[in-house]
């Protein structure tokens, strides 16, 4: 077992798969694809509804009808009742790239040109198609759709350019449309009866007349490209609307016959659907850009505004940071974007505003014109973003983040409380106009340090964004900082030291405040990363050999030395208690060092490799990016979420585990065939083994760790305060017998509400000859052990081992716990105290109190244990005062209590009196 588990995968919004869009009463859904999952959107607000389970493959087409989604994989297509699958349909031989709802069946097209028809109601007892049509070799299938009032016909298109007419329930072809000799890529209805627009890959839209084959006008794409989505508006306006491969959006006037408007930065890839809400002048577009976007015509010129959005990152994320104590994560890549992605609710996701030119130069009270796009004081963040550091103390006095951008000589700066790009641009010294390598924000928000590739280092002040120095080492040939490239510069925790690296493996200390060198060391090859942890005062330097060096910086020491990757290392963090070291590398793993131990404790291969990771303050999820994945892939920390704390439980060290990356669902789908809804999951004896020991381990780790039972507060007050809530909830009339009693059979009664049967007694003859002891033994056990509560605390006993009858004890309600006590009552003791001695309930009595005082003991579940000693005492107090053989169990018990408690109460005490004189004192 690693330490880290996959958990799931963020910001994955949808795919290159149209998406299917359903009305269900006054509600419209949307069902995308992501990758091997699927999931459902509410179009009202477009939150997250449902997700799919994990696929074995790719989904290639997409299908919804009410409560059931269709999702074609390869050559199988899968059935799913909400997210759970009931059915896979496997008759064909190549790859399904088409699926159409047909009333109350499903058509699906694979590339080899067959036509299955299948019957989803009842798929339980038929998982066989109802029909099958083969196309001809020549004609390949790109599309098909059901033309409206055309009853049990289907349209299909071809990469040919033609276009067939196919009766579904005769299985014969009426009619071929000889096309426009170019590949039709889509084609939709029309509200008008015989009418459908064709999409072709030379971007032209033909609106054809399938009774007349008629065409009725054309239009073309201004941008190359072909047309990949088309839509009617059904609101009264004769509005078509049309997306290319270049991810414009077009919208035709059908009665004017020309463009009406453009929207031209509606994607940046290739639209995939596009959908006009029935009688809404609202347009939905989906694209392979990682988008859903909601259009709606409400202005004066007729022209569409952005309504509401749903977008992920377009291009694989190169740099990742936790935010906000772990409960966002911010990232930014190729895609030019840089978003908040929240850990916790997607729909708390977003990209930061990088505002609009003209804006900002009315602002800046310039005149807006072409060439002053090219003003570094407008210029919006255009590059990939390589580098970006950011401080949580100043979030709402200034801006509290600073970026560096590949090839770009200015660092920007962004105010997370408002999700904007700042006012400054920190631009160095014009006479080093280099690009900005690295940048670091103080331990105290004020001030940012950025270095270049000429190797110049300059400080800036965040709230004004002026130059406040630079660092310069007179010893180089040049008046800079670094002979070479700076890869990285960090800002200790007092604002005491900054510390530099360059390329060239030359680390350099410098006075924050002063700017001057005060020492200097070198690695001894390239270094491409440094890593500082501020509190430990440890700096971690990645290098081209491959290997991770820490060093004191005070020290000015090298004190540890990991190997082990065998490709390049692209990132490294430190966790918050700078105990762990984790890298990731070119070869697809993820190591993780101990620090204090010197040693590799975990590693992991996921097969892909890792371009970034971070670790979240709490250090209880890790985030990664990974090549050619545009999503944030989450791992959670078993450590955190289990009894397993030391580093012995994880695996050998040296080995590597290798682990799927996490998936959007959580739920994953066996790629066999035939899926078993019955298959419960079993826990093995090893693994019941492992968290034995696990559990064990822990408790030898912290002796005197005391423990709660994680029961709700009302559950183990209620038991103080039980005579309150019995006079309260006290019935105002008796019960009445009902006028029919039903027969029963003979049963025992129980306080579980289980029904036992009486068995049968056996014979004399049956009965055989017991020992003394065993004649002691049943003596004193209660007849039969009827009682499940009593089953279990003489079990207990017998084995030593009270785990079990504690959790018992946790699943029965406030009054069955009363009711269990109070059935062990001695009553009648006052007749003859030595008769009431050889009661089986005294014996119980005495088994209890053996309870208390181990549990008490262990410290385990202390307040549902004082809880229980409450209860038990004010029933059972008059006994044991009756009974000398049990009162010196109950003295027992008082001794280890009072023990406990003395250490926990200290404990309380001084952390009060430590709390009541650091807020009496005056800083």
């Amino acid at each position: 077992m690693g330490i880290f588990q996959p958990f799931r995968a963020i910001g994955y919004i949808t795919s290159s798969v149209p998406f299917s869009v359903q009305r269900l009463g006054t509600e419209t859904f949307v069902t995308v694809s992501v990758g091997k999952s699927w999931q459902i959107y509410n179009c009202a607000k477009l939150n997250l509804v449902l997700v799919g389970p994990q696929l074995p493959k790719k989904i290639r087409a997409l299908a919804s009808y009410r409560d059931y989604t269709f999702a074609a994989y390869g050559n199988s297509i899968g059935i799913f009742k909400r997210a759970h699958q009931v059915a896979t349909w496997n008759s064909h031989n190549a790859k399904v790239n088409s699926l159409l709802l047909f009333g109350e069946h499903i058509l699906s097209v694979d590339t080899d040109g067959n036509i299955f028809m299948w019957a989803f109601k009842g798929i339980d007892q038929n998982l066989a198609p109802i029909g099958q049509i083969s196309l001809e070799e020549k004609f390949s299938p790109s599309c098909i759709m059901h033309p409206d009032t055309y009853l049990n016909k289907v349209l299909i298109g071809s990469q040919e350019g033609s276009l067939q007419l196919w009766n579904i329930s005769t299985k014969t072809k009426i009619f071929e449309f000889k096309g426009w000799k170019s590949s039709i890529s889509c084609f939709v209805s029309s509200p008008a009866l015989d009418v459908v627009a064709i999409g072709c890959t030379d971007g032209k839209i033909h609106v054809h007349n399938l009774r007349y084959d008629e065409e009725i006008v054309t239009f073309t794409h201004s941008s190359r490209g072909a047309v990949t989505a088309l839509s009617f508006s059904t609101d009264g306006q004769p509005l078509l609307a049309s997306g290319g491969s270049s991810g414009v959006i077009s919208i035709w006037n059908l009665e004017k016959r020309r463009l009406q408007s453009v929207i031209r930065e509606a994607h940046d890839c290739s639209v995939t659907s596009l959908h006009f809400f029935a009688n809404e002048p609202v347009l939905m577009s989906a694209s392979a850009d990682n988008s859903v976007k909601m259009w709606i015509f409400d202005t004066s010129d007729g022209d569409p505004r952005l309504l509401r959005f749903r977008s992920g990152h377009s291009a694989p994320p190169l740099c990742i940071r936790f935010y906000a104590n772990g409960r966002h994560i911010l990232s930014a890549g190729q895609d030019r974007a840089f978003r908040l992605f929240s850990v916790i609710q997607d729909q708390q996701s977003r990209e930061l505003s990088q505002r609009h030119v003209s804006k900002r130069a009315k602002k800046l009270r310039l005149k807006f014109t072409d060439s002053l796009k090219q003003n570094s004081q407008l210029r919006s963040v255009s590059a990939v973003l390589k580098h970006a550091f950011k401080s949580e103390i100043r979030e709402r006095d200034w801006c509290n983040v600073v970026t560096c951008h590949m090839d770009t000589a200015q660092a920007y700066v962004w105010r997370l409380q408002n999700f904007v790009l700042g006012e400054h641009i920190l631009t160095p010294s014009p006479e080093h106009q280099t690009p900005i390598r690295a940048c670091a924000i103080s331990a105290c928000g004020n001030f940012a340090v950025i270095g270049t590739a000429g190797g110049w280092i300059e400080r800036f002040n965040l709230q004004s964004g002026i130059s406040r120095g630079s660092y310069v080492d007179m010893l180089e040939k040049r008046s800079c900082a670094h002979d070479g490239e700076v890869v990285g510069v960090v800002c200790d925790s007092t604002n005491t030291l900054m510390i530099s690296a360059g390329y060239n493996g030359d680390i350099k200390v410098w006075d924050f405040k002063g700017r001057e060198l005060k020492s200097r060391w070198d690695v001894g090859c390239a270094v491409v990363k440094i890593v500082y942890h501020r509190s430990n005062g440890l700096l971690a330097t990645v290098a081209d050999d491959l290997v991770i060096r820490l060093y004191d910086v005070v020290a000015q020491r090298l004190v540890r030395k990991f190997e082990g990757h065998g490709d390049r290392i692209t990132d490294a963090c430190f966790s918050e208690d700078g105990k762990w070291l984790l890298s990731s590398s070119m070869d697809g793993t993820l190591r993780i060092w101990d620090v204090i131990l010197a040693r590799q404790i975990d590693a992991i291969d996921v097969g892909v490799s890792i371009t970034a990771l971070s670790l979240s303050p709490n250090m209880d999820v890790l985030a990664t990016t990974h090549v050619d994945q545009n999503g944030i892939y989450l791992w959670v920390n078993q450590a955190m979420f289990s009894g397993a704390s030391a580093a012995d439980s994880y695996g050998s060290g040296k080995d590597i585990l290798s682990i799927k990356l996490p998936s959007v669902s959580s739920i994953e789908v066996s790629s066999k065939d035939d899926i078993d809804c019955d298959v419960k999951p079993i826990v093995s004896n090893s693994q019941f083994q492992d968290t034995t020991t696990c559990v064990s381990h822990l408790d030898q780790q912290i002796p005197d760790l005391v423990t709660l039972s994680l029961l709700p507060k009302s559950q183990w007050q209620g038991l103080i305060n039980l005579d309150v809530i019995k006079a309260r909830n006290k019935p105002i009339e008796p019960p009445k017998k009902p006028e029919k009693v039903p027969f029963f059979l003979p049963s025992i009664p129980s306080l579980s509400g289980e029904i036992l049967f009486k068995a049968s007694e056996p014979t004399n003859e049956d009965k055989g000859i017991q020992t003394t002891d065993e004649l002691e033994k049943s003596r004193r056990k209660p007849d039969n052990l009827a009682s499940q509560f009593l089953q279990f605390l003489h079990s207990s006993a017998e084995m030593n081992n009270f785990l079990g009858f504690t959790d018992y004890l946790k699943s029965l309600s406030l009054s069955t716990l009363d009711m269990e006590f109070r059935m062990l009552q001695i009553i009648d003791d006052d007749d003859d105290a030595q008769e009431a001695e050889k009661r089986p309930e005294l014996y119980s009595i005495e088994l209890l109190l053996d309870y208390f005082i181990q549990e008490i003991s262990c410290r385990n579940n202390y307040e549902f244990i004082q809880a229980l000693v409450r209860l038990f005492l004010k029933i059972h107090g008059e006994t044991i005062r009756r009974q000398s053989k049990i009162q010196e169990k109950a003295r027992k018990l008082l001794e280890v209590h009072c023990r406990v408690w003395q250490r926990l109460d200290g404990l309380l005490q001084s952390g009060r009196c430590k709390l009541t004189f650091l807020s009496n004192s005056q800083f």
